[in-house]
């Protein structure tokens, strides 16, 4: 059975869920990674870096991201504040600098 990562927090008050599994929109799509990209859904306001990604962009906050590169993602939760609660997939580690 697939694990449903918690959502990620930012210091900044951004919440988002971050998933990787044999269903979700990432590569490689299995439960093991590592990820090279990773589904990201549902933040709590527009994050303009994901826009390309979305399944819907003209409702950014009510839509699916699929296949963010872990680098943007990492990047995203850094210029944020870093994450201050939440889960992220294996092989995510965000506490590299960029």
């Amino acid at each position: 059975m697939k694990k449903k990562y918690q959502r990620v927090v930012c210091a900044d008050g951004l919440e988002m869920s971050v998933q990787a599994s044999h269903g979700a929109y990432c590569s490689p799509r299995d439960d093991d990674g590592p990820y090279e990209s990773v589904e990201v859904g549902f933040p709590s306001y527009p994050v303009m870096e994901l826009r390309e990604y979305a399944e819907d962009p003209d409702d950014m906050e009510n839509t699916v991201y699929g296949w963010v590169p872990l680098e943007l993602v990492r990047k995203i939760i850094y210029v944020r504040g870093g994450m201050v609660d939440g889960e992220l997939p294996p092989h995510l580690d965000t506490d590299i600098v960029l």
